[in-house]
């Protein structure tokens, strides 16, 4: 994950309390830079004058009262947010979802069960991504539960094209979210990235199947960081689909065995 050279807590905005359009500034400061975060934290920091952008999007940003309160415990919180739908479901008790994007037969069975049990009285957080992600999405619509999308470009571009009907249904019922203005493309780099977005909103994260090398386990290690409790479904010994499962189990997460458990989270 790209770290910004230097760090910028939230209350960087107040370099120029004299500055009443700092909203403004922050919203232009997305547009010209494409959401990126390092640059965002440079402008900032120099006072940079920037054109005012005429945004016809639906957009948040740090310094107002309805920003999501789970994402300023971040230590890169996002300065501004794009989103379609109810952003008051970031305030409500949520759990993340998350695992590869291939899926086995056992977690793609699972990861639907899963949503679909939870949503019942959370919102499920996932990325929007194929596998895991989509059958989490999937499993809290089809409980006619709430969830949140958090992707890593802008609503402009469906990503992965295939997910586009989960795009309509999530704006329509749930949350889309993003730090890059709608019009910002695919970049491999924002996909990590996005993840400290979707650690910070769950209050737990739960891992359906995880490679030793992945971006669950960046998921994984910026819920760590924030104190959130992770859970994890076991595999067999050797298969290579859950050796990353295996591992966080063995390090401490929570082994989630049985169905039984959900009731207790």
């Amino acid at each position: 994950m790209s770290k910004p050279a230097q760090l910028l807590m939230p209350q960087s905005v107040q370099l120029y309390p004299q500055a009443s359009n700092i909203k403004e500034r922050l919203i232009a400061y997305a547009y010209k830079y494409h959401g990126d975060f390092n640059a965002i934290c440079k402008a900032i920091s120099t006072g940079e004058v920037v054109e005012p952008y005429t945004c016809n999007a639906k957009v948040v940003t740090i310094v107002d009262p309805t920003y999501p309160s789970r994402l300023r415990q971040l230590r890169y919180p996002p300065w501004v947010l794009f989103y379609q739908g109810d952003l008051s479901l970031c305030e409500k008790p949520a759990i993340t979802i998350v695992g590869s994007r291939v899926l086995c037969s056992y977690a793609h069975e699972l990861t639907y069960t899963i949503a679909t049990q939870l949503a019942k009285r959370y919102t499920i957080v996932s990325g929007l991504a194929k596998g895991a992600d989509a059958r989490a999405h999937q499993g809290a619509l089809a409980q006619g539960g709430s969830t949140i999308g958090v992707i890593g470009n802008g609503f402009q571009t469906i990503y992965p094209p295939s997910n586009q009907g989960l795009y309509e249904q999530i704006a329509a019922r749930g949350l889309l979210l993003s730090e890059y203005p709608p019009q910002t493309g695919v970049q491999k780099h924002h996909f990590p990235w996005r993840n400290r977005i979707l650690a910070a909103l769950g209050q737990k994260l739960i891992v359906t199947q995880a490679a030793y090398r992945s971006g669950t386990m960046l998921t994984v290690n910026e819920a760590l960081e924030l104190g959130k409790d992770v859970y994890c479904l076991p595999y067999p010994y050797g298969e290579e689909w859950g050796q990353g499962c295996n591992l966080l189990i063995e390090q401490g997460a929570m082994i989630l065995y049985r169905l039984e458990q959900l009731d207790t989270l």
